[in-house]
């Protein structure tokens, strides 16, 4: 019975982790029309939330799956640290209760993403191409702030009470095995 229970939390795990993965590359993908518009830092906040460090099975099988479908050129590198750098900003802010504080901080993330991104510039062509990189992509860093301060303070919440609520069903039916 304990063999069967360990293989069962197992599953439950791997397919918990991979459904989430997935709904972070729907996301992305479904908003891509729109210019550094997406649900992804949202997301990546309240998942760190509910599955704490089981967060970075989530964000490495993403980041895994975007190099699949955008290839793994430069920017992809940035995306192995940039998303556990949320999640890590997360697990100390993880008693904070208000949804203004999670808005300005999905915000605040949008528009430094661009300087995070250009450090594998740095290091391929020095700080001059990695200065031009994050200039250029300024106007878009703005975008990205506004977009991630607005869907956080409209779907933080509602996401965040579902996902609790079917995380406690999933322990619960763990527990019963």
């Amino acid at each position: 019975m304990m063999y069967q229970s360990r293989s069962f939390k197992k599953a439950v795990y791997l397919a918990t982790m991979g459904l989430l993965s997935a709904v972070l590359l729907i996301g992305q993908l479904g908003m891509a029309f729109l210019p550094n518009i997406e649900p992804i830092t949202c997301l990546i906040i309240i998942y760190t939330l509910v599955y704490k460090k089981h967060v970075f099975s989530i964000i490495y099988t993403f980041v895994i799956l975007e190099g699949m479908v955008f290839g793994f050129g430069i920017w992809w590198i940035s995306y192995l640290y940039i998303w556990s750098i949320l999640a890590g900003l997360t697990l100390i802010l993880q008693r904070n209760r208000s949804l203004l504080v999670w808005s300005v901080t999905a915000g605040t993330f949008g528009l430094i993403f661009g300087a995070l991104c250009a450090l594998p510039y740095l290091v391929a062509g020095g700080a001059g191409a990695a200065f031009a990189y994050w200039a250029a992509g300024i106007p878009y860093d703005i975008i990205h702030c506004v977009g991630n301060f607005t869907i956080t303070l409209v779907m933080f919440n509602p996401v965040l009470n579902v996902l609790k609520r079917l995380h406690a069903l999933q322990l619960e039916g763990i527990q019963e095995c």
